[in-house]
């Protein structure tokens, strides 16, 4: 299996823009630029790589969680994860340098200490905490 999407990027680093899309067509010409990365803090002005890979992280985590809290015969009613990506200059290059995931389960009949267990082995164990490896990554896990 392999899914695909498209940058699109037109004029220099700090004052061109570009558009992104995806396969499924969830993102279609989504604007993003150096404001929408680096300048827009509320991030309302277009997305962003690291908002993108976010996003992936924690719908993988979720997905990968779910599976598990089902295996073990308590199936959520719902997870909500959060991914935040620090970038920062290092060396005078951006560089990702953490992940932090922050997960709130609803889910009946399962002791905390079981949730968090789950949890860390789903963080070590989807797809995208795997490529992300090289960065580290920490996960606050809590029933609520």
């Amino acid at each position: 299996m392999e899914r695909t999407s498209t940058a699109v990027w037109r004029g220099a680093g700090q004052d061109g823009t570009g558009t992104l899309s995806t396969q499924s067509g969830a993102l279609r010409d989504q604007p993003y630029s150096f404001h929408t990365r680096f300048g827009s803090e509320d991030g309302k002005a277009g997305t962003n790589p690291e908002e993108l890979i976010g996003a992936a992280h924690a719908g993988c985590f979720s997905m990968a969680l779910a599976f598990m809290l089902a295996g073990a015969g308590h199936a959520p009613e719902e997870l909500r994860t959060t991914a935040a990506v620090k970038i920062e200059r290092v060396n005078n290059a951006f560089t990702i340098t953490g992940i932090r995931l922050a997960v709130t389960g609803k889910v009946t009949g399962l002791t905390a200490e079981s949730f968090q267990e789950l949890a860390q082995k789903a963080k070590a164990e989807c797809p995208v905490s795997r490529a992300l490896a090289s960065v580290p990554i920490t996960l606050e896990a809590n029933l609520g």
